[in-house]
């Protein structure tokens, strides 16, 4: 489930193809107002470390993220990636959701735009959370034509579930890239570099499960 929080890394067609590249995963400082679920993240990530007693350093040595980061992101000053995130709450011992929920929400009533790309129909909604081994998740994603969403590999033990509701979706795996077109759907590992992309002319929308 890992992939970018309020960070464009989608990439809009060129003449010879979708190559444009947006900052990376764990980019540069964002300007301008700051989005509620980064408010949320830079709040709940600062509660939860300070809970577990642990200094920023502490936390960088558990998680591998660097101490700079987790500065920047607990002031409010660095988008980051979900995957970063994924690795910061397995160090602190809480799940994803606690990490990017509005205090008080309800995990099964999240509705928090995670991601937005390079066209106003690129987006992802995390709608809520269950309880599974760990923690399942239900996200409604869109992508408009010619766009490409690169995710990063989650940790071992995810698996994702992707159901195509509107437009064709190429489901791009390390083995092999899969078409999906409305009501058809794939489940697969997602501790591997995988990726979306709209294979057709309107706006793909698809739902997804992701599971631990």
């Amino acid at each position: 489930m890992s992939n970018i929080l309020h960070n464009p890394k989608s990439h809009g067609p060129t003449p010879d193809g979708p190559k444009s590249h947006g900052p990376t995963p764990d980019g540069p400082k964002s300007h301008g107002p700051k989005s509620d679920v980064l408010v949320h993240v830079s709040q709940n990530l600062r509660r939860f470390r300070q809970a577990a007693g642990m200094s920023q350093q502490a936390l960088a040595d558990a998680s591998g993220i660097s101490r700079r980061m987790i500065i920047s992101v607990e002031n409010g000053e660095a988008n980051v990636s979900l995957a970063s995130l994924d690795r910061l709450a397995i160090a602190l011992g809480v799940d994803f959701t606690a990490m990017v929920k509005a205090p008080g929400a309800e995990p099964r009533n999240v509705n928090e735009t995670m991601w937005r790309g390079g066209d106003p129909a690129n987006y992802a909604l995390l709608l809520g959370s269950a309880p599974a081994q760990q923690e399942a998740q239900l996200w409604v994603w869109s992508l408009a034509p010619g766009h490409r969403y690169q995710a990063e590999p989650d940790p071992s033990g995810w698996h994702e579930i992707i159901y195509v509701t509107q437009g064709r979706l190429a489901l791009e795996l390390e083995s092999e890239t899969v078409l999906l077109n409305p009501g058809e759907f794939r489940v697969f590992a997602s501790d591997q570099h995988y990726a979306y992309a709209n294979a057709g002319e309107v706006v793909t929308h698809f739902l997804r499960n992701s599971v631990l």
